[in-house]
């Protein structure tokens, strides 16, 4: 027997503000050794906080912790395509751009991508996919003819749909067979990268492409048909591209003509990286499982400043605001900054 449960912290203090419990009872699906049953990360607008737990229900509350609505998903099983009874868990993160939270469930059957009122968790539109269980969060980026368009990654179907509609705008096909990182946007290019099997790629897209990119090539700005990342979604800032893998190898890209600018090894390459860098003040953080963060100035240059041990396994993604990094370890939650 288990329970979901919601926190609120004080962002000052860590202490407990309250606490929900959204589900009791054995998890209806299985999880992999390094994730959890409450993979995915809350999303909130300032005034809505909205949490999935998987097969255990999506649910919407305000910032009290009054439970607004709940929306049974039903049973969202990931896993390797290839060994279906691998239940790795479910791992994307709900996420909330104009009154709309956006749900991408990628699993061994009745795909689905699909839009839900914020304040209502009335189901606005839903629109079937046809790919392998992926584990990415949907990415949001403009349309320059106006509106906003949601991506995903895939395998077999990277597509960008519009957020109004759940119309599909563009798709494209290749890459890693475990799709993994968060699509991202900057530059006037939508970044999409997995590596998994025999294929690692890398493709720059344009923001207003259209149509099947696969057969149409003038929708992709730029491609690299190797380079591309497992688990870590990367980070674009001012023009350049952050890639962190697996074993700590980071690379950077000139996003102007996909230029590799410089390569570096953090560390010793004893420890696997799983969460994505993070950027703040002008320093790039990039955090190892083992909980080891590398600080290093952003730039064209290769330039630590510093790093810090906090002594236990971080696997997820540090959070940035108002000048503090927040952490999530095994056992702990951590706020870093200057008092």
């Amino acid at each position: 027997m288990g329970q979901a449960l919601v926190y609120c912290l004080d962002r000052k203090t860590g202490k407990v503000l309250w606490k929900q419990t959204a589900a009791i009872g054995v998890p209806k699906i299985k999880r992999h050794p390094k994730s959890t049953h409450a993979n995915p990360t809350p999303a909130t607008d300032g005034r809505h906080l909205v949490v999935s737990f998987g097969s255990e229900g999506l649910y919407g509350y305000d910032l009290k912790g009054k439970l607004l609505w709940k929306k049974d998903l039903g049973i969202l099983d990931a896993g390797y395509f290839l060994a279906p009874s691998a239940q790795w868990g479910y791992a994307s993160s709900p996420v909330i751009h104009n009154g709309r939270v956006i749900v991408l469930a990628d699993v061994q059957k009745d795909s689905f991508l699909a839009a839900f009122d914020v304040d209502t968790g009335r189901e606005l539109w839903r629109t079937p996919r046809k790919d392998v269980p992926t584990f990415g969060t949907p990415g949001i980026a403009p349309r320059p003819e106006g509106g906003w368009q949601v991506v995903v990654n895939g395998w077999k179907h990277i597509g960008g749909y519009d957020l109004a509609t759940g119309k599909e705008l563009w798709r494209l096909s290749g890459g890693g067979d475990i799709p993994t990182p968060t699509p991202v946007y900057g530059e006037g290019l939508v970044v999409v990268t997995s590596h998994h099997g025999s294929l690692g790629p890398i493709y720059a897209i344009r923001a207003e492409a259209n149509g099947d990119l696969s057969v149409d090539r003038a929708g992709i700005a730029w491609q690299q048909d190797s380079g591309g990342n497992y688990m870590q979604t990367p980070l674009l800032h001012e023009g350049l591209a952050y890639f962190c893998f697996d074993n700590g190898v980071l690379s950077v890209y000139q996003m102007s003509d996909w230029k590799r600018i410089y390569r570096q090894r953090l560390g010793a390459g004893k420890s696997g990286f799983t969460s994505s860098p993070v950027a703040a003040g002008g320093r790039l953080y990039i955090t190892d499982e083992e909980g080891h963060t590398y600080v290093l100035t952003l730039g064209r240059e290769y330039a630590p400043v510093g790093d810090a041990d906090l002594g236990e396994t971080v696997m997820a993604t540090p959070a940035v605001a108002v000048g503090v990094i927040y952490m999530r370890g095994r056992s702990h939650v951590w706020a870093l900054g200057v008092k």
